[in-house]
């Protein structure tokens, strides 16, 4: 199976005003830009898989203080108590409102750790030139992409734990440091995805289907027009 991709085609896309237009070969130092907006054309994201990476170490590196840091400091005349996201989770299983825990897990835990664990498997093997079940990665990047929309409900979700909890008295609350690295952690995991080119994935792709130039048939040996 032979795929037609654009750079096959001579063509290539604007990545400002999504224009597709013949690319065409410039000399010198100079660079084609678009004939619509007058941007500077790239057949790929320039540092596409390095921008990705630093993106995504730095989400990884804060996703460990943003589960372990507190996210909120409480205050009342009771005391003062400090929450993380797992205590909160626990706090809400152990109390009785289990579906409240999940989805306070799922957002918060679960989702930025899936989220972590598919762009660097996209970032990984886009790297090592894989032609490893290219449509499969497709789609997982399509599921990032559209969970990256909604990557602000974990903080939503942070701001209805502190709503819910329950108060025997007047309190202050007062935003943790764990908040500030969660937050960190949504925002990076969603330059990461935009900046990562899933166009990489198939540039490769070819090769493994046998789509390499046609040989040239040989030339019949002299014995084989004898015998005709």
């Amino acid at each position: 199976m032979k795929y037609l991709t654009a750079s096959r085609a001579g063509l290539i896309a604007c990545h400002a005003c999504s224009r597709v237009q013949p690319r065409v070969r410039v000399r010198g130092n100079n660079e084609q830009r678009c004939t619509r907006c007058g941007a500077v054309l790239h057949r790929r994201n320039p540092d596409s898989l390095m921008r990705t990476w630093a993106l995504l170490i730095a989400a990884a590196v804060l996703y460990i203080p943003a589960n372990l840091l507190p996210v909120m400091h409480t205050s009342s005349l009771l005391g003062a108590e400090d929450d993380t996201i797992m205590s909160g989770v626990v706090y809400f299983w152990t109390s009785g409102d289990w579906p409240l825990a999940i989805i306070v897990f799922v957002a918060s835990i679960l989702v930025p750790m899936l989220k972590l664990s598919v762009l660097a498997l996209l970032t990984i093997t886009a790297q090592r030139h894989s032609t490893w079940r290219p449509q499969e990665r497709t789609r997982l990047f399509r599921i990032v992409e559209r969970i990256g929309r909604w990557s602000m409900l974990d903080i939503f979700v942070i701001t209805l734990t502190v709503a819910l909890v329950r108060f025997k008295s007047l309190a202050v609350i007062t935003a943790g440091p764990g908040a500030l690295a969660f937050g960190s952690v949504v925002i990076l995991t969603m330059i990461a995805s935009m900046q990562f080119d899933p166009r990489l994935i198939w540039d490769d792709v070819d090769h493994d289907h046998g789509d390499a130039a046609p040989q040239k048939p040989q030339a019949e040996k002299p014995q084989d027009l004898k015998h005709e």
